[in-house]
């Protein structure tokens, strides 16, 4: 090939190609490199977002929560925990409740999701420990209850640190001769979190586990276990052991199920932001089919003569055939450059931020995945090679008596 690829080379960087042809040289590779520059940067978007997204809400959520079916409680939890506990991939388990209240504070009034959580246990599967902005994770051992809040939420309820609330469960209703009226508990505000998802900051609040089964009644029973494992992609199949294991009425849900929706919807934008932003690479593909149809038109001559002294049509079309590589490569390389520079920037320093309440983040986040930019780069350098069949074929076609006859 080193005689097609010199060939090729020198009718790029020729010096008395036109200020036209140079200039269209550039133009074509010029689209290749914003194209790829632009897929690259939105796919590193689009990942850092799945990333960050999915991050939270494991952050929050355990990986696995075993339930029984119709969420009805489990009595006498400690075998079925135990039973978790030993399978191989499970490291960290604990016990929560999980209801919906009314809390109420001065005049302010909000429904949330209150969850009981195991103070010994919780680090095993949650970080929302480390969350916390003010205040501690101290749930039990005061003269009132605490109860830890979202941030939001305690903006919207107008309450800090050490103040107290009411809250209000239907869960367990009081007989009254006025009728059956909702179970009352005071709680302190003992910490305040920020998860950086404004679904948990806005509607979600923790109390200790003792605390939630005299809320709602439910004694010393529970209503599920939160499971952490080793591997979060392996999420099915290990909730598949659990469930085998501990038998009916025993269900295990995983986060994949649980979050199936938002993924899936997550992972089509990102093939079909690739799909339409691919469209850049193609309009430049048309660049350089052009490039390459007018260099043919103007080296006829040198084609007719190179076939005369003993070129083979093969060698003919790959001299032109590499001329639109060449563009399409350094396109390539070039945009590959500019697009890990700027996804790196824009996730270290973070130039853009988002409105919380719309996006779930705050930031826009960047995850940069060695396969997009493997699968970017030769698509680009694919769609390239295609551009130059027919320039090349054409060139391989002409006949050289009549290509040196007409010059």
């Amino acid at each position: 090939m080193k005689f097609e690829y010199f060939i090729a080379k020198r009718y790029l960087k020729a010096k008395r190609a036109t200020l036209f042809q140079s200039t269209i040289i550039i133009i074509s590779i010029c689209g290749v490199f914003i194209g790829v520059a632009t897929i690259l940067i939105v796919l590193s978007v689009m990942s850092g977002f799945h990333k960050d997204l999915r991050d939270k809400i494991l952050g929050t959520n355990a990986h696995i929560a075993v339930l029984k079916y119709f969420n009805e409680p489990i009595a006498e939890y400690d075998s079925a925990l135990t039973i978790v506990r030993n399978n191989p991939h499970v490291s960290g388990a604990s016990p929560f409740i999980y209801t919906k209240v009314m809390i109420n504070h001065d005049s302010y009034v909000d429904g949330i999701v209150l969850r009981g959580v195991d103070e010994n246990t919780l680090s095993e599967v949650s970080n929302i420990e480390s969350k916390i902005i003010y205040g501690s994770f101290k749930l039990s051992g005061n003269d009132i209850p605490g109860i830890v809040l979202g941030s939001i939420l305690a903006d919207n309820i107008r309450i800090h640190t050490g103040d107290e609330l009411t809250v209000f469960s239907t869960a367990n209703l009081t007989p009254t001769p006025m009728g059956y009226i909702p179970k009352l508990k005071k709680f302190r505000v003992v910490g305040i979190f920020e998860a950086g998802m404004y679904e948990y900051d806005a509607s979600l609040g923790y109390i200790s586990l003792a605390s939630a089964q005299k809320l709602v009644g439910m004694e010393d029973a529970i209503t599920g276990i939160e499971v952490k494992i080793d591997d979060i992609y392996k999420a099915p199949e290990i909730a598949q052991q659990i469930e085998k294991k501990l038998g009916f009425p025993f269900r295990a849900n995983h986060w994949i199920r649980m979050n199936r929706s938002l993924f899936a919807a997550l992972k089509l934008e990102k093939v079909v932001m690739f799909i339409i932003l691919t469209l850049i690479i193609v309009v430049a593909a048309f660049n350089i089919i052009g490039t390459l149809i007018m260099i043919v038109i103007q080296k006829t001559k040198d084609i007719g003569i190179l076939k005369s002294m003993g070129a083979s049509s093969k060698q003919i079309m790959r001299i032109f055939m590499l001329q639109g590589v060449i563009i399409g490569s350094i396109g390539t390389v070039l945009g590959m450059i500019v697009g890990i520079l700027v996804s790196f920037l824009l996730g270290k320093y973070k130039f853009i931020s988002l409105p919380s309440d719309v996006y779930f983040i705050d930031t826009l986040p960047v995850h940069m995945v060695l396969d997009d930019f493997i699968i970017v780069a030769v698509a680009a350098i694919a769609i390239s090679f295609l551009a130059t069949l027919y320039p090349a074929m054409k060139a391989a076609r002409l006949d050289p008596v009549k290509a040196i006859r007409y010059e």
